[in-house]
């Protein structure tokens, strides 16, 4: 588990995975599979929560591993959350204006919220160094 979490908390990581969001709310509507798993009522949510929680936590990981002060570590959290917030927002927003065959969705964006906000939480409660 130690190796794991060691993993995570690499830079490229959360990188990747900020661009792996982008890319995917980015998609054009038409390139979406048709799944049986997507016609869960209000799946797209669940996976809006787990694609801004990831991203607030792998973040929030990362700069844990930095061995910063507690005070400081906690107002970077608030910052990660903030953005995470803000690019749920602004991805909506580029959906709505640019991106073929996609909406923006009010819904969307609280469960961005949702998702940063748990793991803003769940960083605030068990990062290292923060007990």
């Amino acid at each position: 588990m130690k190796k794991i979490k060691k993993y995570l908390s690499q830079k490229w990581v959360a990188i990747a995975w900020t661009l792996m969001v982008i890319i995917l709310l980015a998609l054009p509507g038409k390139m979406i599979p048709e799944e049986p798993a997507f016609t869960i009522p209000q799946f797209d949510k669940i996976v809006h929560i787990g694609m801004f929680g990831l991203f607030v936590w792998l973040w929030s990981n990362h700069y844990a591993s930095l061995n910063l002060n507690k005070r400081k570590l906690l107002k970077i959290f608030f910052l990660i959350f903030i953005l995470g917030v803000a690019l749920g927002i602004g991805m909506e927003y580029v959906q709505k204006y640019f991106i073929p065959n996609r909406d923006f969705d009010e819904a969307d964006i609280i469960a961005d919220m949702i998702g940063a906000g748990l793991a803003y939480g769940i960083c605030n409660i068990s990062m290292p160094g923060l007990e």
